[in-house]
């Protein structure tokens, strides 16, 4: 309640009458009071949960009555997985020329904590890899492009001059992988599987996709990474692809947004932006 109190700019007794208030007006109890603190009760996370929407709606009416007159300018709040940066630069740079008053706040992460920030409303879009088994009815997918995954080396690897290699040739082999419980660690388990064999051990186990290319880059290590990395100026001269099937067919690249959620100008210019420059991409 302290802590509230400053963060807010009221006193803490005005703080407890306001929750006191909610709770007698709706007749369940919205705070757990224990001796080591506060915490919401299952009613409270209802309400905070429904209120976020609320706010974001008035956030984001503010912001459209203000583009209204020129829908050339506003914020889009974006976020990607590490692999897509190199096309979310590639959107922006494009966006930049056109509409140079147009500003940006990206986030990256994981494909499963950028749903979350989407739920929270604290991002317009994510733009990640997408298939069936991550689909859900509250949100929408654009598909951009097909993305393949691949095994990646650093050029002077010994494997990377190979022509012919099989999956078993790399088993034991130093790998730098994702977590097996967040989505690509998912995808790049169920690559083996597919293929009837063990995901192998990683030596470096991380979230990370700048962290695994710094691990290739010193020689000795594989990864599994989308191709689209090959694009980024900085890795297409030292990353290599192994000539080795992985049996996948690709996964959607899409622009990942809240259903039924009004789509402000500047998002609408971002998305015509993110179609331009994947056309390119498209299989």
């Amino acid at each position: 309640m302290a802590k509230a109190s400053q963060h807010l700019g009221l006193s803490q007794p005005a703080i407890s009458r306001a929750v006191a208030d909610m709770e007698h007006a709706l007749g369940v109890p919205l705070l757990d009071r224990s001796a080591t603190g506060v915490g919401l009760t299952e009613h409270g996370r209802v309400l905070v949960e429904r209120t976020r929407i609320i706010f974001d709606e008035v956030k984001e009416s503010i912001k459209e009555i203000e583009h209204l007159a020129d829908p050339r300018q506003g914020e889009v709040r974006i976020g990607v997985t590490e692999p897509l940066t190199a096309i979310l630069s590639e959107i922006i740079g494009q966006m930049t020329r056109r509409y140079p008053r147009i500003t940006y706040q990206v986030s990256v992460g994981d494909t499963d904590l950028l749903t979350h920030w989407l739920r929270d409303r604290a991002l317009d879009v994510a733009l990640t890899r997408w298939n069936a088994l991550t689909k859900a009815d509250d949100l929408a997918a654009e598909t951009l492009y097909t993305a393949t995954l691949a095994i990646v080396a650093d050029r002077t690897h010994p494997l990377a001059a190979r022509k012919r290699l099989t999956l078993p040739d790399l088993m034991y082999e130093q790998w730098a992988l994702p977590p097996p419980d967040t989505f690509l660690g998912r995808v790049t388990s169920d690559l083996f599987e597919q293929k009837r064999l063990p995901l192998p051990s990683s030596i470096v186990t991380t979230t990370s996709t700048l962290m695994r290319l710094s691990l290739v880059a010193n020689g000795r290590f594989l990864s599994v990474l989308p191709t689209s990395m090959l694009r980024h100026r900085s890795y297409k001269s030292w990353l290599r692809t192994l000539r080795v099937d992985l049996g996948d067919r690709g996964g959607s690249v899409s622009a990942i947004t809240i259903k039924d959620r009004r789509t402000s100008g500047a998002m609408k210019l971002f998305l015509e932006a993110s179609r331009a420059v994947c056309k390119g991409l498209k299989k």
